[in-house]
Parts: structure tokens; C-alpha cells; sequence
């Protein structure tokens, strides 16, 4: 079970007979990242679940974060008996989750419980639909990303006491590069590193970042699914880690206006399949990269959704917030939407547009369809922008609001042309429903401007 690697089926059923493993976690990813699924006792793991997986309520992915089941889906309803679905292990993805006792957690596919055909509105299925495209054109995709988050002192029941209010920062100063001060947060970041390199979640790094209490843990970098993997267990680890230690830590966008929003970069990059080579590198941009970047600028107000969700993902976009609000690309320009990085093999283009609270496997999903809109129709790109995006005037502008991004996506025929109609239904259908929450919500901004003086 050593560092860097998961375990194969086999030695998962060993580890389970020795009595090293006594729970296994099935799980897959829900809309909004997380995971959700079961703890199987593992005797009954061997004798049954690894087999023929487990069923779980299809509600799970057409429901929104309070679990609410949402009304419009086309794919569950309660018109249609919200039934089962089946969650199968990818045994690819089997770890050891040293920071539970005896626990190992399997990563599932969820299929139709009659005809076992996959989910394609699922978010595992829809990059795994984007993967298998990519491949046909030639290439493997490689993503990395980084993704920040708050660390507070208030555990999480705390923190729901206080109404989120008024939280405490585990740092009283902005932490970014800083050493001692991100060493009086290491019983906490330390933890989170070591767990989850030891999970086989290689771990480059971790960082004070530009908030108080904000940092960043850096995930080595691996073909898309197996990022979305690794992203979906830091997230959920470094709740569980945090809150092991009385602390908590959020992924939200921007928790509070005045602070640093939080992001989720990603790093992507083409590799062609027959001989493994890097596509992108070469002393000059190679034609497929400028393609891919140019399809990236094309379909970036279009797949806004893919990677800022919530209502809260906007307040983001701030100038001057290293947050980007340009959709236009540049070399090593962090005001800008896209960045193009390294040389050789590492040569890259960074979207700085997702924010922590993206769902990992839309983002790389819409990262990938957009590259390869951009290839598929030879799309040509412009030059790079010199300046401050923030005070350009000549730029496309990243939507300002949920519901300007849920316009750009109702609108697109690229979205249906990338995706097909069920899932342009499927995100379209939760997008609106966390809109319209939103409103039916009368927010404590409203109450103190509004309740005595309006």
C-alpha cells in the first residue's frame, strides 16, 4: 500500500481478508462535486458489491445541494418513480484512506440498474464522454489544477452556530509564500499533504496563499479522469482532516468580499496517443495548441456554468482580485483568462476562470470539449494581449452574473454540439434551479439596507 499508487482489486480483497480493511466506501460524484454513495462492511464487499456494484436513488445526480429533488429533470423525476441506478467500482481506483480507520475507498461509474448502459448526464460519464472524444481526434488530455481554500478556526458546527458570520480566519495576515506563518497551520495543512500522498494522491506542494488563512495544496498532475479523482478526494479530505482537528475549511468562491476569492486553475495539455509525445511543445506554438487555446477563447461564456456554478462563484470576478475577467489569453499574464506557461513537454495553457466550488469534472470536461471545438474546426488564434486585462476595453468579458451564464449556455449550439441535448438539459435544468433558490431567498444585505429605509 505504498505512497503513489492505488491498489489493484486484488490486493484490496487481501487486505480485506487480513483484516487490514473492514469498511469500503462506494462512491461516485453528485452535481456538485462531493461524494456521495455508501460504507459497505467489507466482507459483504467481497461477497457481493464488487461484483455488482450497489444501487443507489438516480435523485442523487438531479438534485441540488440541500439534497431538494428539483422538479424538470428529464432524467429523474417524481413522474418517473426516481428509481435506482447502479453504482459499478472503477477499479482503477481503489485507495487505502489512512486518515479513517481500516477504510478504503472505491471510485464508481453509475449505469442504468435495467440495461446497465452508463449515465451520460452523470459528471464521471460526461468526461469520460470528452476523454474517448480526445482520443478519437488522436490525443490524451493532461490536466492539473490547483485549488485554494479558507482555514478557520471555528470547527464546522461552530462555524453553522454563528450563521457563517463572522468566522475566524486561522491567519490574522495575508499568508501568501510565507513560511513561519503557514507553519503555525501545518498540524492542519501537514496533515492534509501526508494523508492524501499517502492515499496514493501525489502531492507536489502546499502554500500559504494571497488571504488570511488561505492556502493552496498542489495535486501532480495526470490524465483528466484521474485528476477529477484526486480533486474529488482533496476536497473531501481536507474537510475531514480539518475537522478532525476542530478546524474547518471552505472551498466557496468568496466567502467574504473583502478577502481573496478562492480558485480552481487548470493546467491542460494535449499528448498525442500513438508515440505519447507531447502536441503542444516545439520552439514556436505548435497548430494544435493555437487551436486549442482559440477553441478555449470561443467557448468560455458559453461553458461559464462548468466552471463557476453557484450564484456565489460570480462575486469572484473582481478587477484587480487575481481572479481573472477577460476571456483573452496571453503569455505569463495572470489578468487574464488564460495563461500560456512552460516550454518542451511542460509547455501548458492555464484557465484561471473556475473557481474552488467548480465541480472538477465539468470543469475538465468543458476544458477538453473546448480544446477540441477549437481543433475540430481549425479555429484561428488571435494575438496575445499585452496589459492589464482588467482596463482593457476591447475584450470579451466573463458573465457577471449566474444568470447571464445560464443565458450564454440556454443560447449555445456549441454547448449541444460539444455535449448533446441531454446534458445541455441536464446542467441547464440544476443551473436554473440554483438561480431560483437564490431568489426565493431574502438575503441579510436586503434586511439592513431595506427594512427601515426603503
Amino acid at each position: 500500500m505504498g505512497s503513489h499508487r492505488t491498489l489493484t482489486r486484488e490486493e484490496l480483497s487481501a487486505a480485506i481478508t487480513r483484516g487490514d480493511v473492514d469498511t469500503v466506501i462506494v462512491a461516485f460524484p453528485d452535481l456538485q462535486g462531493r461524494l456521495v454513495g455508501k460504507r459497505v462492511s467489507g466482507w459483504f464487499f467481497l461477497e457481493d458489491v464488487a461484483e455488482h456494484g450497489t444501487e443507489n436513488c438516480n435523485y442523487l445526480i438531479a438534485t441540488d445541494m440541500d439534497d431538494t429533488p428539483i422538479p424538470g429533470y428529464q432524467f429523474a423525476s417524481y413522474d418517473l418513480g426516481y428509481g435506482d441506478m447502479l453504482a459499478m467500482p472503477d477499479w482503477n481506483t481503489v485507495r487505502v484512506l489512512p486518515w479513517h480507520s481500516k477504510t478504503a475507498l472505491v471510485l464508481c461509474d453509475v449505469q442504468h440498474s435495467d440495461t446497465h448502459l452508463p449515465i451520460t448526464v452523470s459528471p464521471r460519464q460526461m468526461l469520460h464522454d470528452q476523454v474517448a472524444a480526445a482520443k478519437k481526434a488522436g490525443y490524451t488530455a493532461m490536466l492539473g489544477s490547483e485549488i485554494e481554500f479558507f482555514l478557520f478556526h471555528d470547527s464546522y458546527r461552530q462555524a453553522n452556530d454563528k450563521g457563517y458570520k463572522s468566522v475566524v480566519p486561522h491567519s490574522p495576515w495575508m499568508e501568501d509564500y510565507q513560511i513561519v506563518q503557514t507553519s503555525f497551520d501545518e498540524y492542519v495543512i501537514g496533515d492534509i499533504r501526508r494523508n492524501l500522498d499517502a492515499a496514493g494522491i501525489p502531492i507536489e506542494c502546499s502554500k500559504g496563499e494571497a488571504g488570511r488563512g488561505q492556502h493552496e495544496v498542489n495535486l501532480r498532475y495526470a490524465d483528466a479522469l484521474e485528476m477529477a479523482d484526486r480533486n474529488l478526494i482533496y476536497k473531501s479530505a481536507a474537510k475531514e482532516i480539518a475537522a478532525s482537528h476542530g478546524r474547518s475549511v471552505s472551498f466557496m468562491a468568496k466567502y467574504d468580499f473583502a478577502e481573496t476569492g478562492s480558485s480552481c486553475h487548470v493546467h491542460s495539455s494535449l499528448w498525442n496517443v500513438k508515440d505519447h509525445s507531447p502536441a503542444f511543445a516545439g520552439d514556436r506554438m505548435p497548430e494544435v495548441f493555437e487551436q486549442h487555446v482559440a477553441g478555449l477563447l470561443a467557448t468560455a461564456r458559453d461553458f461559464s456554468l462548468l466552471w463557476a456554478p453557484t450564484v456565489n462563484s460570480y462575486k469572484r470576478f473582481q478587477p484587480g482580485s487575481w481572479a481573472p475577467t477577460a476571456i483573452a489569453w496571453g503569455t505569463d499574464n495572470r489578468t487574464l483568462g488564460y495563461r500560456v506557461v512552460g516550454h518542451g513537454a511542460g509547455a501548458r495553457v492555464e484557465c484561471r476562470i473556475p473557481g474552488a466550488d467548480a465541480n472538477s469534472y465539468f470543469a475538465f470536461a468543458g476544458t477538453i470539449a473546448g480544446g477540441l471545438y477549437g481543433i475540430r474546426h481549425k479555429l484561428k488564434l488571435e494575438k496575445p494581449f499585452k496589459g492589464n486585462g482588467y482596463e482593457a476595453t476591447d475584450v470579451v468579458r466573463i458573465p457577471g452574473s449566474l444568470f447571464e451564464a445560464i443565458q450564454c449556455w440556454e443560447e449555445s449550439a456549441i454547448v449541444r454540439e460539444c455535449f448533446g441535448d441531454e446534458v445541455h438539459h441536464h446542467i441547464l435544468t440544476m443551473a436554473k434551479a440554483e438561480w431560483q433558490a437564490f431568489n426565493r431567498t431574502v438575503t441579510d444585505w436586503e434586511l439592513n439596507r431595506y427594512f427601515e429605509r426603503a
